[in-house]
């Protein structure tokens, strides 16, 4: 059963997402001193007391603004008071009462769930009495907390557990795999979301960078619970620096790192960009499997066997190339099916007889090169770590390794066991010496290098 959902809803600028931090401990939503920052809604989890449970920080409502991406945001405000259990209307305590607060607090009056006031900016002792005048609204006394400094927050916790429905056994378990969607401003990641979805869960819109926070929504694939993350435009941090852009480009990177799966999202009729490359390079050493998704294929003439060539020539790491349609559902599902396999296969341990078999195989089809008269030897491989897969062979002399044969040996080994998209880490081990807990791959190797595993002798092996 999902976790019960907590909307946080107000008046634009009154400290919203600063309260989902504090409430959560984390530094998950952005911040920052303008006004209109959040526009879609953005689900985190919160733990208070034993009891989990999704807040939900929501954009400024403002029923005067009628701007399209205003209206946009005030619909997505709704929907997340719809599927909330609670909800928590936060309010200015410092600016005092405003006609906004007053509209807001009609709209929650009709919803049918507990509804808590938080009366924010309350920074010491002495303005507690300001947040009384709030009574007004009709919505009972209100809370007074302040997000910067913490005051009252546990109080309002305390209340936010109270007004929850009772626990329900299968609450705690989440093995969802998270799937992250980033790539550069305007190429349809949106979009791509909401066709995942079925529905408008984050606005769209012409005008790049729309999307300014990493937005977490839950969906079930095949029978399988999946967190899909609706990043920010990625570029590069010297264009952004300074700007509210720059916070959102941090919780786009943070996005890929925790992800299971990235889909990184490229315009089709653009072609693949160098930019393209480079954020599907930095996905794959997060660690994290990835996909290229070639989207508006509908509209595009890139050729995807020539888009692939050019992806494996400059990424090293060798991501899945797939193409969509996020605008007609053009082999979407296909998108979200490959998503949980290369997901399974990033967390799979293959049979340590099955890679030394391999090993046998490879060293038949083409030795290794002769270097200064000395050829390698590799006696064992074993796989020890998942998610990415690391893999350790050893071998005679690590000096004896060529570039070539660490790249032809890494190719075959993801054609073996289907690895292509899944990051790979091989590390050679020379022989006689004990593996150090804190060892680090080379960084001049292709495919990682480090100190060796305490392997059996291959003599006895």
């Amino acid at each position: 059963m999902p976790l019960p959902k907590v909307a946080i809803i107000g008046f634009p600028n009154v400290g919203k997402s600063t309260l989902v931090n504090r409430l959560t401990g984390s530094r998950e939503t952005v911040v920052h001193e303008d006004a209109g920052v959040t526009r879609d809604r953005k689900e985190l989890d919160a733990d208070w007391n034993g009891r989990r449970f999704l807040l939900v920080d929501t954009g400024g409502v403002d029923a005067a603004d009628r701007d399209d991406l205003a209206q946009a945001i005030q619909e997505q405000s709704r929907t997340a008071l719809g599927e909330a259990a609670v909800a928590i209307l936060v309010v200015d305590a410092k600016a005092g009462m405003r006609p906004g607060d007053h509209e807001i607090a009609r709209e929650l009056q009709r919803a049918q769930i507990p509804i808590l006031v938080a009366a924010n900016k309350i920074d010491g002792a002495g303005a507690i009495p300001d947040a009384a005048e709030f009574i007004q609204l009709g919505l009972g006394e209100a809370i007074p907390v302040s997000a910067v400094q913490g005051l009252g927050t546990g109080d309002l916790l305390d209340a936010v557990v109270a007004a929850l429905p009772p626990r329900d056994d299968d609450e705690d378990r989440d093995d969802a795999v998270r799937l992250a969607v980033i790539g550069r401003p305007n190429v349809g990641k949106s979009s791509l979301v909401n066709r995942f979805l079925g529905e408008e869960r984050v606005i769209v819109s012409d005008l790049a960078g729309t999307t300014r926070d990493s937005i977490d929504t839950r969906l079930e694939v095949s029978g399988r619970p999946v967190i899909l993350v609706d990043t920010a435009g990625l570029r590069r941090r010297t264009k952004v620096a300074g700007t509210v852009d720059y916070y959102a480009q941090l919780r786009s990177e943070t996005a890929a790192e925790r992800a299971d799966v990235a889909l990184v999202v490229c315009d089709a009729s653009e072609g693949v960009t160098s930019e393209d490359l480079r954020i599907a390079e930095l996905s794959m050493k997060t660690g994290c499997a990835t996909i290229v998704v070639l989207n508006k294929w509908d509209i595009g003439d890139t050729d995807i066997d020539d888009a692939r060539a050019r992806i494996e020539q400059k990424v090293r790491l060798r991501p899945r190339v797939l193409s969509a349609s996020a605008l007609t559902g053009r082999s979407v599902g296909r998108l979200l099916d490959e998503s949980l396999r290369l997901a399974d296969k990033a967390a799979e341990r293959i049979a340590t007889r099955d890679l030394n078999r391999f090993l046998s195989d490879i060293q038949a089809l083409r030795e290794p090169p002769a270097v200064r008269g000395r050829r390698l030897k590799m006696y064992y491989i074993t796989q020890y770590e998942t998610r990415p897969p690391r893999i350790a062979i050893q071998v005679s002399d690590r000096g004896l390794i060529t570039r070539d044969y660490a790249y032809f040996l890494e190719n075959r080994l993801r054609e073996r066991f289907g690895l292509e998209g899944v990051p790979l880490v091989i590390d050679y081990r020379g022989r006689g010496s004990t593996r150090r807990r804190d060892s680090q791959p080379v960084a001049d190797s292709p495919a990682g290098q480090g100190d060796p595993l305490p392997f059996p002798d291959p003599e006895k092996a």
